[in-house]
Order: structure tokens, then sequence, then C-alpha cells
């Protein structure tokens, strides 16, 4: 048998945990939880006093000279001024782009304070703006249908330099604070009771550090019962989305180009199907995607942002029903078509992703598998009738559909015009209207990695139960950890050979060589073919792929 290859390992890491995974207490009502589900979409907003410089927010501090950190916390704030700063223009561009939620920075590590705070001067009332941002922020939400979401960092590197830290960091900063920890618990605690008790129900919290994490929970329950902490409590992947379908409540947060804070310059924006392709997986997994914006110092969106909103607004007006209160199907995706169910009936959604050429008025024929008709079984194609084509009016657009042994097939026409020169880049959605499982997918898992005496890799999957099928084959897929930090996210995998299988168990398949000697450290997940049908399995990561 042919294998790839792999050079000698030095590192094995254990299952690509979802960062920032469930912690500690969760007082969460099971209820807040299902609305997040439902919800599916929300909008981040990272704005700090720093954005003047188009500098990372906060990190700068960390290891920064004591001459930093001081002109940092006094000179930064006096020229704060963001006349532009319209919240109601933001809040518009997030709900016509979907979203059901935002989550603004009320302050980041650095410890500038976006609201009229009486626990420090460093905050947006000691500038030349002194307004409090995060109160026009909470009553343009609430005029316009949007809930209500809190992001706060306990970790406060303006509180810890003046009383003592001289060195700031993340890696131990707890521990840095012993000296003044006492005082530190007092300090943040009033800071979440301000938060909590001055802007009536706040509907999400997002605690963004370890330290003190328990404390501001128990804050934000005491005075909020009703509200639902995400970071803190739920599983928050940033960056990239898990490597699998989930049944729990999950929130993935990622920047639209390579930072939280606006970046004047240098910057790469995801294009806005990369960002519906991102929403979609996110989807199709159970969670909900958290996408990030950046204000500028003067406080708006630059074109490239909002236009990227835009572009996604577009296609949620075509979707939005698939989009909201959806719900995993059977199997995540079948190829690049990604499925959902919807959440009380049974509708399949199917997203046809990666066509940007499919001309308008162009018929094209795809092959289900995991779907089965019935007999009051509805297709059609979101958006469009399927009754006219502009311009050619002897097109038939109607969607059609075929039960086969193989699965249902259906033909479909990309009829609506949506862009003035009739080219559309974005995902199809096909709704399947009373349809049924076609199949018992087999269950498996990806299970870890084993070094070889011999210096090759043995990767392992166990497969729990077997599916409703004849014939299975299993093998691996592997790439370069992923990260939406990188301009080429969301890259293609390369597979190994597969091999039948007939019974549960361990499987195994080793590799052996050179082919991906430059990778750093790799993603990896095991794939059964069940009858045909592709169906992946979670992720794991090895790291320390190169020799020393």
């Amino acid at each position: 048998m042919r294998f790839f290859c792999l050079l000698t390992f030095l590192f094995l890491s254990s299952f690509l945990s979802i960062t920032h995974a469930q912690i500690g207490v969760n007082h969460n009502k099971p209820e807040r939880e299902e609305w997040l589900k439902d919800a599916g979409f929300g909008m981040f907003i990272h704005w700090n006093v720093d954005t003047q410089l188009g500098v990372v927010i906060s990190h700068s501090l960390v290891g920064a000279s004591p001459d930093y950190i001081e002109r940092y916390i006094s000179e930064l704030p006096k020229t704060f001024d963001p006349k532009d700063w319209d919240p109601e223009r933001l809040v518009i561009l997030a709900k016509n782009a979907g979203m059901q939620y935002i989550m603004f920075t009320t302050k980041h590590h650095a410890g500038f304070c976006m609201w009229d705070t009486k626990t420090t001067d460093f905050g947006v009332m000691n500038t030349p703006y002194k307004k409090d941002i995060v109160r026009q922020y909470v009553d343009a939400c609430r005029k316009w249908g949007l809930a209500v979401g809190f992001y706060y960092s306990p970790e406060d590197f303006s509180f810890a330099y003046r009383n003592g830290m001289k060195d700031l960091t993340r890696d131990d900063h707890w521990e840095k604070a012993k000296p003044f920890q006492a005082k530190y618990k007092q300090f943040v605690e009033a800071q979440c009771k301000e938060l909590m008790t001055n802007y009536g129900p706040v509907d999400l919290f997002f605690i963004d550090s370890d330290v003190l994490r328990e404390e501001v929970k128990a804050t934000v329950w005491k005075y909020q019962p009703n509200c639902l902490v995400t970071r803190g409590v739920l599983q928050t992947p940033e960056q990239y989305l898990p490597g699998e379908t989930l049944s729990s409540a999950w929130e993935s947060c990622m920047t639209m180009g390579t930072a939280w804070n606006y970046k004047p310059t240098n910057d790469h924006y995801k294009s806005g199907t990369e960002l519906i392709n991102i929403l979609i997986e996110s989807r199709a997994k159970g969670g909900s995607y958290l996408l990030n914006v950046g204000p500028t110092q003067w406080g708006q969106l630059n074109e490239g942002q909002q236009g990227r909103l835009m572009e996604i607004g577009a296609w949620h007006f075509i979707n939005q029903e698939a989009v909201h209160d959806v719900r995993p199907w059977i199997v995540r995706n079948e190829g690049d078509i990604w499925l959902t169910k919807s959440k009380d009936g049974n509708t399949v959604y199917a997203y046809i992703t990666n066509m940007p050429e499919w001309p308008r008025g162009e018929r094209r024929n795809f092959l289900l598998r995991s779907i089965k008709t019935t007999a009051n079984t509805e297709v059609s194609v979101l958006g469009q009738s399927g009754n006219v084509v502009e311009y050619k009016p002897d097109l038939d657009g109607k969607t059609r559909f075929k039960q086969t042994p193989e699965g249902i097939e259906i033909s479909v026409v990309r009829a609506q015009r949506i862009y003035n020169n009739h080219k559309w880049p974005n995902p199809v959605v096909v709704k399947f209207k009373n349809v049924a499982p076609a199949l018992e997918p087999t269950q498996f898992r990806t299970v870890k990695a084993e070094k070889l005496p011999n210096g090759n890799l043995r990767l392992l999957a166990n497969v729990l139960k077997l599916g409703h099928g004849k014939n299975y084959r299993i093998g691996f897929e592997y790439r370069p950890v992923q990260s939406s930090l990188n301009e080429e996210f969301n890259q293609k995998w390369t597979s190994t050979d597969i091999y039948p299988i007939s019974k549960t168990g361990e499987q195994s398949l080793e590799i052996v060589g050179s082919n991906i000697q430059s990778y750093d450290e790799i993603e990896y997940r095991a794939v059964l073919i069940q009858d045909g049908l592709k169906i992946e399995g979670d992720t794991q990561k090895i790291s320390k792929l190169r020799l020393e």
C-alpha cells in the first residue's frame, strides 16, 4: 500500500482541544444556551484607546518599558475623541447582516474603561469625548432589537502597574499580583457590579481571562441571573472552528482580518464569501459565529469592513431561514455541501459552497446521500421562485428532484440576479421540506497519534458503531493547523489511502517519509466512507514536526 509521509516527530499533542472550554461553575439557564443555538451569529467589537496607534489591542504593554507604559496610560486618553462614533450605524449594519447580538469590549486587558466608572480615572470619561460609550451602545442595541453583550477582561494592566507590577505579563499575571490580590478582587467586583447594575438587562457576558474568572461569574449572576456567560462557561474557540459537531452550545470568535483592533495598514480581510462559508460551517456544527470588527480611532468602520458586512447582509437576506433556529443534520456535510435541519421540523438546508463561477441561468445537478424523500417532499432554492429567469424567458428555472437508490438527485438553476454583472460568488441554499434521514451514519472518533521506534507515525481511530450500510472504508486526512489569522485559512486536506473495514474497534494507519517536513504542526482526522458517503471525523493535532 502507498502511504503519505511524515518526518520524525519530536512531540505529540493530545486532541485538538477547543480553547477556553467550559470551566468551573455553570449557572447559565438552559433556555439561554438554547437561545444562543438559535441565534447563531453575532458581532464582536474590539475598540480601545490604543486604536489611535493602530497597534495590537492592549498587548503592546506586555514587556513594555516604564516610559511606554506611563505614556500609554497618561497621554493616549488626551487625544481619544471619536468624533464619528455612531453606534446606531454599527448596530444597523449588524442587524442587516443577520447578527442577533453584539459583544462590545467594555474593558480590554489594558484597563481602559469605555463606561462611566467610579473605579478608575483610566477611561473614556477622562478623554475629550467625555461620554459613556457603553451607554450609547446599549441604547442603540435596544432600539434596533439586538441582544446586548459585554466583553470584559478582569485582567487589568493599568491597575496592576499602578499597584507595583512593573513587568506586565499575562503568563503569571495573578502570581505577580500576589501583594495586592485582595485589592484587585475588590476592584474587579466593583467594576462588574457597575456593568451589571447601571445598564439594565445584559443578555451576554464574555470573560477574557482566567484571573478572577469565578468571581466575575458570581457577580454577573448575582445581579443578572438571566445573563448568558459565554467565555468562562461555554466552549469558545478563538480564530478557528471546532473539528466536530457539538451538542452543547458553543461560540467561535474570529477576526475579519488579522487583528482585533482596527489595523490601518498591511491587513488582509477575508472575502465576503470566506466569511459566509465560516458562518455556514459554524451552523452545521451546532455553534454560533462571533465575527469581529474594529472601529477606527474616530469611531467608524472602514470601507473594507462595511463592504463585507453588506455582502453578508445580502446573502443573509436571501437565506435567513437557513441561518437561525437550525440544528446539525445527521452528517454535517457531503463534500462542499454543508447541511443543517430546522429546529422544530423536518426541513433540511443544503448550502452549496465553493462554486464562485456558477453562471446565472445555468442548471447544475447534485447527489445527496444522507437525505431521503417522502410522499410530501418539496425542494426549492431559497430566495427565488424559479418561475422567471431575467432576460431568459424560455429558460426553466424550477428546481427538480428525484429519489434514486444512491440518494436524492437535485437539479438546480441559479436564477436570481444579485449583482449587476449577473455574478454572485456566494453559496446557493437548497431547502428540502418533508424529508427524512436516508441512513444511520457510522459513529467513530479520531483517537490519537503514536510515535513508533522506526520514526514513523501511526494515526488511530476508534469505530464505535457501524451504521446501516453495506460497505465501509476508512482513512485519514491532514493539513497545517488552521487559524483565521492566516491568509490561507481553511486550506484543503491531504488524503491518505483508505482501506475496507467490517467491524468496530481501533483502526490505524502508519505514515512515513517527508511529505510535510516543512510544517511545524498539523491537524488530522479520520474519514470513513459508508456506501459512497464520506463522513468526516473529529480533529486532533500534532506539533513540532520539523527536525532540530
